[in-house]
Protein backbone atom coordinates (compact mmCIF):
# COMPACT_ATOMS: atom_id res chain seq x y z
CA UNK A 1 0.00 0.00 0.00
CA UNK A 2 1.36 2.75 -0.85
CA UNK A 3 0.80 5.63 2.43
CA UNK A 4 1.47 8.69 -0.02
CA UNK A 5 3.78 10.52 2.83
CA UNK A 6 6.74 10.84 0.59
CA UNK A 7 7.67 14.49 0.77
CA UNK A 8 5.28 15.46 3.53
CA UNK A 9 6.64 17.61 6.52
CA UNK A 10 6.37 16.12 9.75
CA UNK A 11 6.76 16.82 13.16
CA UNK A 12 6.42 14.24 15.65
CA UNK A 13 7.32 15.39 19.38
CA UNK A 14 8.72 13.83 22.25
CA UNK A 15 10.30 11.80 19.42
CA UNK A 16 13.72 10.74 21.37
CA UNK A 17 12.85 7.40 22.06
CA UNK A 18 9.63 5.13 22.47
CA UNK A 19 7.02 5.65 20.82
CA UNK A 20 7.90 9.04 19.15
CA UNK A 21 10.83 7.73 18.26
CA UNK A 22 9.42 4.70 16.06
CA UNK A 23 7.18 6.79 14.03
CA UNK A 24 9.69 8.88 13.40
CA UNK A 25 11.69 6.17 11.85
CA UNK A 26 9.05 4.87 10.10
CA UNK A 27 7.94 8.24 8.63
CA UNK A 28 11.50 8.60 7.33
CA UNK A 29 11.14 5.30 5.72
CA UNK A 30 8.44 6.05 3.52
CA UNK A 31 10.21 9.29 2.62
CA UNK A 32 8.76 11.95 5.08
CA UNK A 33 10.57 15.14 5.72
CA UNK A 34 10.58 14.15 9.26
CA UNK A 35 11.21 16.71 12.45
CA UNK A 36 12.72 14.96 15.41
CA UNK A 37 11.99 16.71 18.63
CA UNK A 38 13.62 16.38 22.26
CA UNK A 39 14.43 18.83 25.09
CA UNK A 40 18.52 18.28 24.87
CA UNK A 41 20.52 18.42 21.03
CA UNK A 42 22.26 15.14 22.34
CA UNK A 43 19.46 13.25 22.60
CA UNK A 44 17.89 14.50 19.10
CA UNK A 45 21.15 13.92 17.64
CA UNK A 46 21.09 10.57 18.70
CA UNK A 47 17.55 10.32 17.37
CA UNK A 48 18.63 11.38 13.92
CA UNK A 49 21.37 8.80 13.58
CA UNK A 50 19.34 6.53 14.97
CA UNK A 51 16.73 7.34 12.10
CA UNK A 52 19.62 7.81 9.37
CA UNK A 53 21.55 4.18 10.30
CA UNK A 54 18.40 2.37 9.14
CA UNK A 55 16.95 4.80 6.20
CA UNK A 56 20.82 5.97 5.25
CA UNK A 57 18.91 8.74 2.58
CA UNK A 58 16.39 9.68 5.22
CA UNK A 59 14.69 13.42 5.92
CA UNK A 60 15.46 13.96 9.22
CA UNK A 61 16.35 17.02 11.33
CA UNK A 62 15.93 17.68 14.54
CA UNK A 63 14.88 20.74 17.07
CA UNK A 64 15.63 20.71 20.63
CA UNK A 65 12.71 22.21 22.88
CA UNK A 66 10.90 21.93 25.82
CA UNK A 67 7.25 21.60 24.94
CA UNK A 68 6.43 21.47 28.48
CA UNK A 69 6.49 25.12 28.56
CA UNK A 70 5.09 28.17 26.11
CA UNK A 71 8.53 29.27 25.41
CA UNK A 72 10.08 25.61 24.09
CA UNK A 73 6.48 25.15 21.54
CA UNK A 74 7.37 29.05 20.14
CA UNK A 75 11.06 28.53 19.74
CA UNK A 76 9.68 25.06 17.96
CA UNK A 77 7.09 27.05 15.61
CA UNK A 78 9.89 29.90 14.47
CA UNK A 79 12.37 26.65 13.31
CA UNK A 80 9.35 24.61 11.92
CA UNK A 81 7.02 27.31 10.91
CA UNK A 82 4.32 25.22 8.82
CA UNK A 83 4.01 21.25 8.23
CA UNK A 84 1.99 18.93 6.73
CA UNK A 85 1.45 16.24 9.50
CA UNK A 86 1.62 17.05 13.34
CA UNK A 87 2.18 14.27 16.00
CA UNK A 88 1.51 15.10 19.68
CA UNK A 89 3.42 12.54 21.02
CA UNK A 90 5.45 14.18 24.25
CA UNK A 91 4.11 13.32 27.50
CA UNK A 92 5.49 12.95 30.72
CA UNK A 93 3.88 10.39 33.59
CA UNK A 94 4.89 9.12 36.99
CA UNK A 95 2.95 7.32 40.02
CA UNK A 96 2.02 9.40 43.05
CA UNK A 97 -0.98 9.06 45.41
CA UNK A 98 -3.80 11.29 44.64
CA UNK A 99 -3.22 13.19 48.51
CA UNK A 100 0.49 13.84 47.49
CA UNK A 101 -0.19 15.54 43.93
CA UNK A 102 0.37 19.36 44.43
CA UNK A 103 -1.02 22.02 42.42
CA UNK A 104 2.21 22.66 40.84
CA UNK A 105 2.23 19.05 39.47
CA UNK A 106 -1.50 18.95 38.11
CA UNK A 107 -0.26 22.40 36.21
CA UNK A 108 2.82 20.66 35.01
CA UNK A 109 1.14 17.38 33.76
CA UNK A 110 -1.26 19.73 32.08
CA UNK A 111 0.80 22.40 30.53
CA UNK A 112 3.37 19.24 28.95
CA UNK A 113 0.89 16.76 27.68
CA UNK A 114 -2.63 19.03 27.04
CA UNK A 115 -1.52 22.53 26.46
CA UNK A 116 1.70 21.47 24.19
CA UNK A 117 -0.71 19.96 21.73
CA UNK A 118 -3.21 22.70 21.90
CA UNK A 119 -0.73 25.16 20.91
CA UNK A 120 1.06 22.95 18.20
CA UNK A 121 -2.28 22.46 16.82
CA UNK A 122 -3.58 25.54 16.99
CA UNK A 123 -0.14 27.15 15.16
CA UNK A 124 -0.39 24.55 12.54
CA UNK A 125 -3.83 23.95 11.36
CA UNK A 126 -4.36 27.27 9.86
CA UNK A 127 -1.94 26.46 7.27
CA UNK A 128 -3.39 22.69 6.52
CA UNK A 129 -6.64 24.55 5.92
CA UNK A 130 -5.29 26.70 3.51
CA UNK A 131 -3.76 23.46 1.29
CA UNK A 132 -6.97 21.72 2.43
CA UNK A 133 -4.60 18.85 3.44
CA UNK A 134 -3.51 17.57 7.10
CA UNK A 135 -3.16 15.29 10.17
CA UNK A 136 -3.19 15.62 13.28
CA UNK A 137 -3.04 13.02 15.88
CA UNK A 138 -2.63 13.25 20.10
CA UNK A 139 -1.42 10.10 21.42
CA UNK A 140 -3.46 9.33 24.08
CA UNK A 141 -3.57 6.23 26.10
CA UNK A 142 -5.93 3.73 27.66
CA UNK A 143 -5.52 5.58 30.84
CA UNK A 144 -8.17 8.11 29.45
CA UNK A 145 -10.80 5.63 29.79
CA UNK A 146 -9.60 3.89 32.90
CA UNK A 147 -8.03 6.11 35.04
CA UNK A 148 -5.30 4.49 36.96
CA UNK A 149 -5.80 5.45 40.33
CA UNK A 150 -1.85 5.29 41.24
CA UNK A 151 -1.58 8.17 38.73
CA UNK A 152 -4.87 10.48 38.20
CA UNK A 153 -3.34 13.35 37.01
CA UNK A 154 -1.70 11.72 34.16
CA UNK A 155 -4.92 9.93 33.35
CA UNK A 156 -6.86 13.13 33.35
CA UNK A 157 -4.26 14.41 30.95
CA UNK A 158 -5.36 11.81 28.23
CA UNK A 159 -8.43 12.13 28.62
CA UNK A 160 -8.18 16.10 27.85
CA UNK A 161 -6.69 15.34 25.19
CA UNK A 162 -9.51 12.86 23.13
CA UNK A 163 -11.82 15.81 24.01
CA UNK A 164 -9.44 18.53 22.53
CA UNK A 165 -8.86 16.23 19.54
CA UNK A 166 -12.55 15.44 18.97
CA UNK A 167 -13.17 19.25 19.23
CA UNK A 168 -10.37 20.07 16.50
CA UNK A 169 -11.51 17.88 14.46
CA UNK A 170 -14.89 19.36 14.51
CA UNK A 171 -13.93 22.19 12.90
CA UNK A 172 -12.31 20.45 9.79
CA UNK A 173 -15.69 19.34 8.38
CA UNK A 174 -15.44 18.95 4.52
CA UNK A 175 -12.03 19.54 4.48
CA UNK A 176 -8.73 17.25 3.86
CA UNK A 177 -7.42 17.69 7.27
CA UNK A 178 -8.07 14.84 9.58
CA UNK A 179 -7.85 15.01 13.43
CA UNK A 180 -7.56 11.89 15.75
CA UNK A 181 -6.32 10.04 18.56
CA UNK A 182 -4.62 6.76 19.55
CA UNK A 183 -4.95 5.09 22.60
CA UNK A 184 -1.91 2.89 23.08
CA UNK A 185 -1.95 0.44 26.45
CA UNK A 186 1.41 -0.49 28.32
CA UNK A 187 3.94 -0.50 25.97
CA UNK A 188 7.46 -1.30 26.33
CA UNK A 189 8.72 2.65 25.94
CA UNK A 190 11.78 3.32 27.37
CA UNK A 191 10.51 4.73 30.86
CA UNK A 192 8.24 1.68 31.39
CA UNK A 193 10.68 -0.97 30.15
CA UNK A 194 13.36 1.40 32.47
CA UNK A 195 11.13 1.03 35.44
CA UNK A 196 10.14 -2.91 35.01
CA UNK A 197 13.82 -3.82 34.83
CA UNK A 198 14.44 -1.70 38.56
CA UNK A 199 11.57 -3.36 39.87
CA UNK A 200 13.04 -6.30 38.76
CA UNK A 201 15.89 -6.44 39.74
CA UNK A 202 14.92 -5.31 43.47
CA UNK A 203 13.04 -8.47 43.66
CA UNK A 204 15.75 -10.49 42.28
CA UNK A 205 13.69 -11.46 39.35
CA UNK A 206 14.14 -11.31 35.52
CA UNK A 207 12.22 -8.82 33.10
CA UNK A 208 9.66 -11.63 31.98
CA UNK A 209 8.66 -12.64 35.50
CA UNK A 210 8.11 -8.75 36.28
CA UNK A 211 6.07 -8.83 32.79
CA UNK A 212 3.78 -11.84 33.53
CA UNK A 213 3.00 -10.17 37.04
CA UNK A 214 2.00 -6.94 35.80
CA UNK A 215 -0.41 -8.81 33.87
CA UNK A 216 -1.60 -10.83 36.01
CA UNK A 217 -2.57 -8.31 38.50
CA UNK A 218 -2.36 -4.72 36.85
CA UNK A 219 -3.87 -5.76 33.56
CA UNK A 220 -5.66 -8.78 33.88
CA UNK A 221 -7.90 -7.55 30.75
CA UNK A 222 -4.93 -7.70 28.70
CA UNK A 223 -5.76 -9.91 25.40
CA UNK A 224 -2.19 -9.48 24.26
CA UNK A 225 -0.99 -10.06 27.76
CA UNK A 226 2.33 -8.59 27.56
CA UNK A 227 3.96 -4.92 26.27
CA UNK A 228 3.67 -3.82 22.92
CA UNK A 229 6.40 -2.94 20.98
CA UNK A 230 6.13 0.98 20.10
CA UNK A 231 6.81 -0.03 16.47
CA UNK A 232 3.39 -1.68 17.23
CA UNK A 233 2.06 1.49 18.27
CA UNK A 234 4.01 3.47 15.84
CA UNK A 235 2.22 1.33 12.95
CA UNK A 236 -1.15 2.86 13.63
CA UNK A 237 0.23 6.52 14.14
CA UNK A 238 1.92 6.21 10.37
CA UNK A 239 -1.37 4.91 9.12
CA UNK A 240 -3.29 7.67 10.78
CA UNK A 241 -1.36 10.12 9.07
CA UNK A 242 -1.13 8.55 5.57
CA UNK A 243 -3.47 9.73 2.22
CA UNK A 244 -5.62 6.40 2.47
CA UNK A 245 -6.78 6.90 5.66
CA UNK A 246 -8.40 10.07 4.37
CA UNK A 247 -12.16 8.77 6.11
CA UNK A 248 -10.94 8.70 9.56
CA UNK A 249 -11.62 11.98 11.35
CA UNK A 250 -12.76 12.65 14.91
CA UNK A 251 -11.57 9.07 16.15
CA UNK A 252 -9.71 7.55 19.18
CA UNK A 253 -8.54 4.23 17.90
CA UNK A 254 -6.72 1.68 20.50
CA UNK A 255 -4.00 -0.15 20.45
CA UNK A 256 -3.91 -1.07 23.68
CA UNK A 257 -3.82 -4.96 23.64
CA UNK A 258 -7.42 -5.45 24.18
CA UNK A 259 -7.27 -3.88 27.99
CA UNK A 260 -9.98 -1.79 27.57
CA UNK A 261 -12.93 -4.44 28.03
CA UNK A 262 -15.67 -2.04 25.87
CA UNK A 263 -16.56 -2.54 21.95
CA UNK A 264 -17.03 1.33 21.71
Amino acid sequence: MDLGLYGKRVLVTGSTAGIGLAAARLFAAEGAAVIVNGRTDARVTDAIRTIQKETPKADARGIAADLGTAAGCNRLMEQAPDLDILVNNVGIFEPKPFAEITDADWLRFFETNVLSGVRLARHYLNGMRARNWGRIVFVSSESAVQIPAEMIHYGMTKTAQLAVARGIAETTAGTGVTVNSVLPGPTASEGVETFVKQMAASRGVDFQTMEREFFETARPSSLLRRFAAPEEVAAMIVYLCSVPASATNGAALRVDGGVVRSII
